[in-house]
């Protein structure tokens, strides 16, 4: 016997319990739409201002590189924007976000499950304390907090080797830090400058984005 039914609508009855169920997915008009390319629109995010913007978040993922089965720790995940895209690349991806701010890392949570990648793990806490007994990573992204004491060494050093370590700077203290250590271990320096169409007055002109300076290196 076969029988449908909506789930909104579920009045089937007897059913045996032992049954093959079939579920088909349909949308309705105000579903989100989710692009299989990486650099998402910020809206799809709930934020507070402090999200990886869409253009650079499309550059850190090409540099983060993701392969299947990987490991990524998210340091100052913000929104979590970075570990759900990475997540979001292939189901055998795994990441693990780090957010000292408790508003912040329930939002994180939020945005995953909204994106479909509810297995981001979560880790309120401030880095590099927070770094303690999580898994040895295959990726490290370093978003907020870098400049912070000893989080840039100490997630250099729980990195595996042959694993990839981004990190982004928006602020000359952070781009400082970035600087020396491109300087002594190598790896790539990147300039990234936006600049978006915006009203001025009846016309319209180039608002540029804060630069960031991005450094990706590969652990020998």
């Amino acid at each position: 016997t076969l029988r449908a039914s909506r789930a909104d609508a579920f009045d089937l009855k007897n059913i045996n319990p032992l049954n093959v169920l079939a579920l088909e997915i349909a949308s309705t008009p105000d579903a989100r739409i989710l692009p299989l390319t990486i650099g998402l629109a910020d809206h799809l995010f709930e934020h507070d201002g402090q999200i990886t913007k869409r253009e650079i978040r499309a550059i850190t993922l090409s540099a983060l590189a993701p392969r299947r089965g990987e490991l990524l720790w998210d340091i100052g995940a913000g929104s979590g924007s970075i570990g759900i895209e990475w997540m979001m690349a292939h189901p055998s991806l795994r990441a693990i976000a780090i957010e000292s701010n408790g508003e912040r890392a329930a939002r994180i949570a939020r945005n995953a499950t909204h994106c479909g990648v509810p297995g981001l793990v979560v880790v309120e806490g401030s880095a590099p304390k927070a770094f303690a007994k999580l898994e040895t990573p295959d990726a490290i992204f370093v978003g907020g907090g870098g400049s912070d004491d000893g989080v840039l060494e100490k997630a250099i050093k729980a990195l595996r080797p042959g694993g990839r370590l981004v990190a982004n700077a928006v602020t000359l203290e952070m781009e400082a830090l970035l600087l020396d250590q491109y300087n002594r271990r190598g790896g790539d320096l990147t300039r990234i400058a936006l600049s978006r169409a915006a009203p001025v007055g009846s016309m319209q002109a180039w608002r540029p984005a804060m630069p960031v300076t991005q450094w990706s290196w590969i652990k020998p």
